[in-house]
């Protein structure tokens, strides 16, 4: 399912960015560019407005940051790989290497939940972790991640 939803063209294998909101709207752009997304500028908003809830940095270098916006056309999901790491605020203080952008629109409250718990499962698998740190292509991403759904 989220294998599904993640498009070759909404994968970076070297994201540089220099903070949080540079990440978000680095990820966000890609899903605009798609037409997933409206307007780009309400949805990060609302992706940093979440964030100040609490940093959606789970440790071991991922995160997850997440919104609904009335912006949001379609359920989807960006991913970025960061190889100096992004400061996300995260629980453990380490930097995000791995981030995925998920994007969903209001009505979407179930799937949206399901989506996001299901991400956060995926990502208990070390040996998931290690191949999305290694992947070499985009292809290899979206194969790591169907490999374990």
């Amino acid at each position: 399912m989220i294998s599904e939803l993640l498009k070759e063209s909404f994968i970076e294998l070297d994201l540089f960015a220099a903070s949080k909101q540079e990440a978000i709207d680095r990820l966000s752009t890609m899903l605009h560019t798609s037409g997933k997304v409206n307007d780009q500028g309400n949805f990060v908003r609302a992706v940093i407005d979440r964030e100040k809830l609490g940093s959606t940095a789970i440790g071991a270098g991922i995160a997850i940051p997440h919104a609904r916006a009335n912006t949001v056309n379609e359920i989807s999901i960006a991913f970025a790989r960061s190889g100096s790491g992004i400061d996300f605020n995260s629980v453990d203080g380490d930097p995000v290497h791995l981030i995925f952008l998920l994007a969903a629109p209001i009505e979407s409250g179930s799937l949206y939940l399901k989506l996001l718990a299901r991400i956060s499962r995926l990502l208990r698998y070390q040996d998931l972790i290690e191949d999305l740190k290694k992947a070499t292509s985009k292809e290899e991403i979206i194969a790591a991640i169907a490999s374990k759904e």
